[in-house]
C-alpha cells in the first residue's frame, strides 16, 4: 500500500483546480492499470477543489505508478478558467511519497471503522487480471457511510478476501483523514505547500481538458 500527497501549495484557485484534474486523472490511470486508488481529501475544500488529498494506491502497478506521479512539481499549463485575460498560464501542483507508517491506532488518531457503518458493494473486477477476473462478482467496494469515503479491492481471488483488503484500505484512509486534520503530517504538508513549484517539473498536461503534454 502506497501513499502519495497531492497539493496545490500556496497558489492561487487555478492551482486547485489543476489538483482537482490531477486526481481524476490519477484514478483514471490506476483503473487502467487494474491499481486500486483511493482519495481522502483535506477537509474545507471549496468550488475549484481541495488544497491537499492522500492518495492510496495498492496492487502490482501501484510502485511504478507512484513513481511516475511524485517525479517532480505537476504542471498544468492552461488559460486561467476563472480570470479570462489573466497573463499567467503555468500552474502547479506538487506530488510526495509518504513514508510507509503502520497505521494508527485507535487512541492515537482514527478509529477502525464499526462494521455497522460499513456499506458493501460487489462488482465484477475488470482490467488485465487474468483469467480469474471478469467470472464472478468478486471485487468488493466498501463505503464508510458516515464520512463518505470509499476503497475497492479486486486483486483478491475471492469475495471474502477482498472484503478483508478494503476494509484495511478503509482503515488507511480514515487515518490518512485524521492525519491530514490534525498535527502529525501538519509539518510535512505545510513543507510541501511551500516546495511545490521549486522542484523539477515531471508530468506536464495541458488545456481545459487536461491532456498529457505532448513532448
Amino acid at each position: 500500500m502506497i501513499r502519495m500527497l497531492l497539493t496545490s501549495g500556496q497558489g492561487p484557485a487555478e492551482c486547485r483546480i489543476a489538483l482537482a484534474h490531477a486526481l481524476r486523472r490519477l484514478a483514471a490511470e490506476a483503473e487502467a492499470l487494474d491499481c486500486d486508488c483511493a482519495v481522502v481529501e483535506e477537509e474545507g475544500a471549496d468550488r475549484h477543489g481541495p488544497a491537499s488529498a492522500i492518495v492510496i494506491l495498492d496492487g502490482a502497478a501501484a510502485s511504478d505508478l507512484a513513481k511516475r506521479w511524485t517525479s517532480g512539481s505537476i504542471l498544468w499549463v492552461s488559460k486561467s478558467p476563472l480570470r479570462p485575460g489573466y497573463a499567467r498560464k503555468n500552474w502547479f501542483v506538487g506530488a510526495f511519497a509518504l513514508p510507509v507508517t503502520e497505521v494508527a491506532p485507535a487512541t492515537e488518531g482514527a478509529q477502525a471503522p464499526m462494521a455497522s457503518d460499513i456499506r458493501f458493494e460487489s462488482f465484477r473486477a475488470g482490467g488485465p487480471g487474468g483469467q480469474h477476473q471478469n467470472k464472478t462478482e468478486s471485487a468488493v467496494r466498501a463505503v464508510h457511510v458516515p464520512t463518505g469515503l470509499t476503497a475497492t479491492a479486486r486483486d483478491g481471488r475471492s469475495q471474502h478476501r477482498n472484503k478483508v483488503l478494503a476494509v484495511e484500505r478503509l482503515r488507511a484512509l480514515l487515518d490518512a483523514r485524521a492525519r491530514l486534520a490534525h498535527q502529525s503530517e501538519e509539518r510535512l504538508v505545510h513543507a510541501s505547500h511551500r516546495n511545490v513549484e521549486r522542484g523539477a517539473t515531471g508530468l506536464r498536461f495541458e488545456g481545459p481538458d487536461f491532456k498529457p503534454a505532448k513532448r
